[in-house]
Formats: structure tokens, C-alpha cells, sequence
């Protein structure tokens, strides 16, 4: 839907000849998703013409999708590839992501998440809200099998160079007070019948937004993502259930609470119970194990960060990770890693491998840009070639792994 005045291609031939010009790295197209619920925050760089481009009834557009091989889950009026991410190949011809990964297969993403996943299992976005969120949860699992999806856990990162400013409400509310019944929970949900606001985050814990800093929310995890430009790696799935009945001052529809629970449990407070991990809710310690402070990778600190920086921001999953990599003025430098990623640039302009790499500044809907790419797990291993070209900016880059990092030795927590 995004690109509908661009030729789009699904032959081997085109997949084959960008995958080998690049050696192995392929830039990918904006993904923009819009969110009837929410009020663009206007940080993602979108031109501000276009924020409402998809017209009536779809809302603004406040997130961009990264490295994305799904499509997203908005209603009857979603776009047939809304979500969905596109390789850019010859002469501007776009490839979906989707079929790129399902014809290079190991060659792309690695025989281990091949192997065992059959699918880029994880996307990225930035979320740009000027208000808070709805308090919600994202199912684990055993819940989202019910109704043929796979669990969305996710985490945050609040990005300095995404944010000139935290909008109206720069407090996340995470989880639920150590005291809290599912009892107590259960008249908060009964209270949407009622309209207005059932005050559901009185009981939750408020956090003020870290720039730099970032949080870990596993599925069944509740929360209400504070107003800031948030870049978010998360399994690939859309899977929700709304439980605030009022947010960016308006009510929220009682059909986002039931929007995917199994037809024979809607209506029932009890299932939306079931979908939470009550322990980790109720964590006493939550901050201690949920809030990530970045950290220098051991490469990073091996050569000295001299000429390079690259911490971990994103740390605590076993479903996906994330690094920031810092390029200082001048420098040219080659980084290996062991996994497959995606990447975004935020601040700067360099090179990768044979490609331009520039952060955008305004981006028209359906125009292309430098400034994200993917990298297969032979070119990561092999070492990737980053310059940057400025003589006085750093040049920044948000870089995305998939499930079980080979360099993070994590269990299931």
C-alpha cells in the first residue's frame, strides 16, 4: 500500500542480482504504519503534510516499521503489505521483504534461524506517539496460538537522536504494584462498559523517561509506553489486548480489549487475567530486572573505542537484541558480528560496504531514503565496512539481531 506508485518484483532474478551486487547487504524502503488510537508525536521524520495521507478513519501515522517481514494487524481497512518492509532493487524496484528472506533463506538470516524459525522472526520500529499509550498487554505464546498468532514480547529504547522533545506524557507505566489482585485488575476491566476512564494505571507504577536508557517487556508484561519516540525491537507478531477504556484523551474502543481473544472467551474478564505473567507483573525488583542501561560490547572494548563505540542496548530477551554503534568524524572501520541484522541510521552520513548510508532529515510518504539496510549473516561474519564521511558528526546506526544472539548467553527470564 505504501509504494503503490513504485514496480514491485517477486522474481528470483531481481532477489539474486541485489542480494549479490550488495554482498550480502540490501537496503530496505520506509515502512509506515498509521494507529487510529494515537496522535502522531512527529518525530519520525515524516514530512508533515503526510502524517494523515491515508485518509479518513485510518489516524496518523506514528510508527515505522524496520526490517519487518510481517504486516500489521489494523482492521478491515489495513493496506494489503501495511507493515510490511521492501527490499530495494534495480532501478528502484521494490521486493517484499517477506519473499526475499523465503527465497535466500539460510544464505540471508543463517542456518540457525532458519533451521528453527522458517522466517525472519522479529522486526523493529519506532513508535511516535505525542501521548501516552493505552495500558495494554501483548500475549505470550500459548495465548496468541489460540487464535493463530505467534507472542509479541518487545522492549525500549529512547533514542537521543529521535527525540527534540518527550511530548505530554514522558512517564511509562510498567507492570502492576506488588499488592495488586487479579480481583482488584478484574473491576478495572469491568468499568469499560461504563465509558470514560476506568483508571486502570492507578494500579501500575509511573516511571519518568532516561534518554539512553531502555526497558525489556516480555509477553504478559502490562504497559503504557510514555510519550517519546521509542525504538522498539519485538517479535514479529501484532498481537494485543487494550485494557486503559480512555487515552489520548478519548475513549478507547471496548473492542481493542477483545481483539484477540478466542471467540468463545470474549466477554470474559478472567481470560484477559490469564493472558498476564502475574509474577512478573507484580515483580518487587521489576526495575532491577527489566530497565537496561547500555553497556560497550567486548569487541568495542577489545580495539579501544577509539575510533568506534558500540554498546548493547538491548540486552535482556532471549527473542531479539539490539547494539548502537557510534562511528567518530572521519573514521573508517569494519565491524563483525556473529547474527544476521537490520539497521538504521540516526545521526550522520557514512557508507556500508558499496552503499550510501545517511540519516533522514524529512522523508516524503513513498519516497526512498539511505538510511536502513539489512545485513546477512555471511556479510556480518565476514565484517562490515562503515566510513563516515563527516569531518566534525558522529555517524550513528541502531542495528537489530533476531532471537538467541550468538554473542549474548542468556536463559529465559
Amino acid at each position: 500500500m505504501c509504494f503503490v506508485t513504485r514496480q514491485t518484483s517477486s522474481s528470483s532474478i531481481a532477489m539474486d542480482q541485489v542480494f549479490n551486487e550488495g554482498s550480502g547487504i540490501v537496503r530496505l524502503a520506509p515502512t509506515w504504519v498509521p494507529r487510529a488510537f494515537c496522535t502522531p508525536g512527529r518525530r519520525i521524520r515524516l514530512h508533515p503534510d503526510d502524517y494523515y495521507i491515508l485518509g479518513p478513519g485510518r489516524g496518523g501515522i506514528d510508527e515505522r516499521w524496520l526490517s519487518s517481514a510481517i504486516r500489521a494487524d489494523n482492521g478491515p481497512k489495513s493496506g494489503p503489505n501495511e507493515g510490511l518492509s521492501f527490499v530495494v532493487g534495480a532501478k528502484g524496484v521494490l521486493i517484499p521483504f517477506d519473499e526475499f528472506v523465503a527465497h535466500h533463506e539460510d544464505e540471508l538470516i543463517g542456518e540457525r534461524l532458519w533451521s528453527k524459525e522458517k522466517k525472519w522472526p522479529m522486526y523493529s520500529k519506532f513508535f511516535d506517539n505525542e501521548q501516552a499509550l493505552p495500558f495494554h498487554v501483548h500475549h505470550r505464546d500459548e495465548h496468541a496460538a489460540l487464535v493463530e498468532k505467534t507472542g509479541k514480547p518487545e522492549a525500549y529504547y529512547f533514542s537521543p537522536h529521535m527525540n527534540n522533545h518527550l511530548g505530554k506524557q514522558p512517564i511509562s507505566f510498567l507492570g502492576l504494584q506488588a499488592s495488586v489482585s487479579p480481583e482488584q485488575f478484574k473491576e478495572k476491566l469491568a468499568k469499560f462498559k461504563g465509558g470514560g476512564d476506568n483508571r486502570i494505571t492507578d494500579l501500575s507504577s509511573g516511571y519518568r523517561t532516561q534518554l539512553g536508557t531502555g526497558w525489556d517487556i516480555p509477553g504478559g508484561v502490562l504497559h503504557a509506553p510514555a510519550s517519546v519516540c521509542t525504538y522498539e525491537p519485538q517479535a514479529a507478531s501484532d498481537v494485543l489486548s487494550m485494557c486503559e477504556s480512555w487515552s489520548n484523551n478519548q475513549e478507547v474502543s471496548e473492542d481493542l480489549l477483545w481483539k484477540d481473544v478466542p471467540q468463545n472467551r470474549i466477554g470474559d474478564l478472567d481470560f484477559i487475567v490469564e493472558l498476564l505473567d502475574w509474577g512478573k507483573n507484580t515483580d518487587p525488583e521489576f526495575k532491577k530486572n527489566r530497565f537496561m542501561v547500555p553497556y560497550s560490547t567486548a569487541n568495542s572494548l577489545a580495539e579501544g573505542e577509539k575510533h568506534y563505540i558500540e554498546k548493547w542496548i538491548v540486552y535482556r530477551s532471549t527473542y531479539f537484541s539490539a547494539k548502537e554503534l557510534t562511528i567518530k568524524p572521519g573514521a573508517s572501520v569494519r565491524i563483525t558480528d556473529q547474527d544476521a541484522y537490520g539497521l538504521i541510521v540516526v545521526q550522520g552520513t557514512g557508507r556500508i560496504g558499496k552503499s550510501l548510508l545517511e540519516s533522514a532529515t524529512l522523508i516524503r510518504f513513498g519516497e526512498l531514503t539511505n538510511d536502513e539496510y539489512f545485513v546477512s549473516e555471511l556479510a556480518a561474519r565476514s565484517g562490515v565496512r562503515f566510513e563516515n564521511l563527516s569531518s566534525t558528526q558522529d555517524l550513528v546506526i541502531l542495528k537489530h539481531f533476531g532471537p538467541n544472539n550468538s554473542e549474548l548467553n542468556l536463559d529465559d527470564n
